[in-house]
């Protein structure tokens, strides 16, 4: 359980404890406004339940660790947090208004629970997929991160200055590359790590006539992966 949460908790658990204090002692204090019978339990039960709920929402949110995660759950609490306030208005005034059919009573409290509901899970829905996509772009951008990343290295590790030329512009042509990938370009890219691997092995023997030719494959290679990026497109 995180902290985050466990401060929320404790702030819950006082709020209800305030809504029971007040709602118990005002039918004692103010007589004629508000009673005890069977619309002033329908108001407690289903304001308790909008209570619990948004206190489950909030778990469901504050749990992550992570932080983009945890943004991503954030409407959990907003939305929850706006269905108690209308449940709490609800529940007061059927609680409230003198010979109120109980039924009534009851239709209302379900319509605004029902909708809460519906629009938590709707977000929470969203989240998830807004998840799931980003996780989905990650893996396809890791191909071009990774590559771009060791061709960074390779650019800052080599001293010879025409080696050191290809190697700029290996990395200027990966820097460039369309990040995304597609299975169908496992085969080119599969061909572009080994003809890296090749230039890299000839970049660090100082084989400049190796490395030149290495090089220029590579980008050609490149070239033809982003080429075939936009027709997947």
């Amino acid at each position: 359980m995180s902290k985050g949460f466990k401060r929320y908790a404790l702030v819950w658990a006082v709020l209800v404890l305030l809504f029971h204090i007040v709602c118990f002692v005002t039918p004692n204090e103010m007589a004629g406004m508000t009673k005890i019978d069977s619309n002033f339990f329908t108001g407690i039960a289903f304001i308790d339940l909008a209570f619990v709920g948004q206190l489950v929402c909030a778990y469901l949110a504050l749990k992550e660790e992570e932080k983009k995660k945890r943004f991503y759950n954030l409407p959990l609490i907003t939305i929850s947090y706006t269905g108690l306030i209308v449940m709490l208005a609800a529940g007061a005034a059927v609680m409230m208004i003198p010979d109120l059919p109980n039924w009534i009573g009851i239709l209302v409290c379900c319509l605004v629970l029902g909708f809460t509901a519906v629009s938590v899970i709707k977000a929470a829905a969203a989240a998830d997929l807004a998840e799931r996509t980003e996780e989905n772009v990650s893996a396809k951008t890791l191909f071009i991160k990774t590559l771009s990343a060791d061709a960074e290295q390779l650019l800052s590790s080599v001293r010879a200055a025409d080696i050191k030329e290809d190697a700029k512009r290996v990395y200027e042509a990966v820097r460039y590359s369309d990040p995304v990938s597609y299975d169908a370009l496992a085969g080119i890219e599969s061909e572009i790590t080994r003809k890296f691997a090749n230039f890299s092995d000839a970049a660090a023997k100082n084989r400049s006539d190796e490395a030149k030719q290495a090089a220029d494959d590579l980008i050609i290679l490149i070239g033809n992966r982003n080429q075939k990026c936009r027709v997947f497109k």
